[in-house]
C-alpha cells in the first residue's frame, strides 16, 4: 500500500492511517460511519488496494485459481461463467488459465498460483500430472479435480456421471431400431475419455445378442476436426454405421458437416448423438441430440467445495447427466 496515498486517505477521512488499513484490510471492527467516510474518501482520491499485496500481510487471499483444458471448446467458457458467479457471490475473484491440453502447462500454472498465493485451485481439465497434485497438497492448498483426481486431505474431485448419459443414449439409439452404432472416443490417455468409452461398451454388451456386429470405436481428440475425420474413415468401410454417439458436441458437429459433404442426410441416413449440451447443440440443423452435463451445476459444486475442502478432508461429488432428445436421431433406415 502506498504510505502517501493512505495519508491523503486518512487526512480527507479525518482518521488514521491504521483506521483506513482496517477498513481496507477488514482486519478490525470500524463504525459504519467512520467506514462510509473512508470509502468515500478512497474514491476521491483514487486509490487502488494493492490486492496481492493484502494478501501477503493479511496471509487470507480472497482468489482462487482455474485451470481448463480448451477456452475455445464451448464447454468451457459456460463452465468458467458459472464458476465466476458463484465465487462473486461468496466474496472470491478467479484467475482463469488454459492450457490447450497440454500436461506441461499445467506445472507452470500451478506455480504461478502458489506465487500469487490463492486460496485453492480448482483443476477442470482432462489431464494432471501427478507431482503437481503432490505439491499443491505439501503446501497444504484446497484442490478440486473434473474426473482425474483422488479424494484425500485437501483434495476434493468432481465425478460426472457419464454412465448415465451414455447409457440413456445408446438406449435411445437402440430403441430406433439401431444395430450398428459407432462411437467416437475422446483421446484414451484422459480419464473422461475412458469413462465414456466404458460405459458405451458395457450398454452394448448387454445387447449383444440383438446387435449386427461388434462395437465399433474410432478415436478422436475432442475437437471438430476429428469428428469430420472420423467419419471419413467410416466411409471406406463396408458395413457402416446408422448411428453415431460422439463423446463430445464438437466432434458430434464435425461429424454432421462431414455427413453433409458425403451426401448423406441426420437423421434419415445417419442418427447422431453428441455429449455436453453447448450451445451449440440447438444451433445445427438438425438441432443436436446430446447427453447434458449441467456446467452451472459444476461450477457452483467446484467453488463451494475448493473453499470447504481448506479445513476439512476432501470429499467425492457426483454430477449427473440426462438425454436431451432433439431432431438429429430418428428410427433406423432398413439397408
Amino acid at each position: 500500500m502506498n504510505t502517501v496515498r493512505i495519508k491523503e486517505v486518512a487526512k480527507l477521512a479525518r482518521v488514521s492511517t491504521a483506521t483506513v488499513s482496517h477498513v481496507i484490510n477488514k482486519t478490525r471492527f470500524v463504525s459504519d460511519d467512520t467506514k462510509r467516510r473512508v470509502l468515500s474518501a478512497i474514491e476521491r482520491v483514487g486509490y487502488t488496494p494493492n490486492i496481492h499485496a493484502r494478501n501477503l500481510a493479511s496471509g487470507q487471499s480472497r482468489t482462487l485459481g482455474l485451470i481448463i483444458s480448451d477456452i475455445t471448446n464451448p464447454f468451457f467458457p459456460d463452465l468458467v461463467k458459472s464458476i465466476q458467479e458463484r465465487a462473486l457471490e461468496l466474496g472470491y475473484d478467479v484467475i482463469v488459465l488454459n492450457t490447450n491440453y497440454d500436461p506441461e502447462r499445467d506445472a507452470r500454472y500451478v506455480q504461478r498460483l502458489l506465487e500469487l498465493r490463492v486460496r485453492g485451485v480448482m483443476i477442470l481439465t482432462t489431464e494432471m500430472d501427478l507431482s503437481v497434485i503432490q505439491r499443491l497438497s505439501s503446501r497444504e492448498i484446497a484442490v478440486v479435480f473434473l474426473d482425474i483426481g483422488k479424494v484425500s486431505p485437501h483434495t476434493s474431485n468432481i465425478r460426472i456421471d457419464y454412465e448415465k448419459g451414455v447409457h440413456e443414449a445408446v438406449e435411445h439409439l437402440l430403441d430406433l431400431g439401431h444395430r450398428q452404432i459407432a462411437f467416437i472416443s475422446g483421446p484414451l490417455r484422459f480419464k473422461s475419455a475412458q469413462f465414456r468409452r466404458q460405459a458405451f461398451l458395457e450398454t452394448m454388451k448387454s445387447h449383444r445378442a440383438s446387435l449386427h456386429t461388434e462395437p465399433l470405436i474410432l478415436e478422436g481428440d475432442f475437437r471438430l476436426e476429428s469428428g469430420e475425420q472420423v467419419v471419413r474413415e467410416m466411409q471406406k468401410m463396408k458395413s457402416r454405421p446408422t448411428a453415431v454417439l460422439a463423446a463430445n458436441d464438437l466432434m458430434a458437429v464435425g461429424a454432421l458437416r462431414e455427413l453433409e459433404r458425403a451426401g448423406l442426410q441426420v437423421p434419415k441416413d445417419v442418427s447422431l448423438v453428441g455429449c455436453d449440451d453447448i450451445s451449440l447443440a440447438k444451433l445445427t440443423d438438425p438441432q443436436l441430440t446430446t447427453i447434458r452435463i449441467p456446467r452451472s451445476e459444476i461450477g457452483a459444486a467446484a467453488v463451494e467445495a475448493v473453499l470447504q475442502t481448506n479445513s476439512s478432508e476432501g470429499r467425492e461429488i457426483k454430477i449427473s447427466t440426462q438425454l436431451i432428445v432433439r431432431q438429429s436421431t430418428d428410427k433406423a433406415t432398413l439397408r
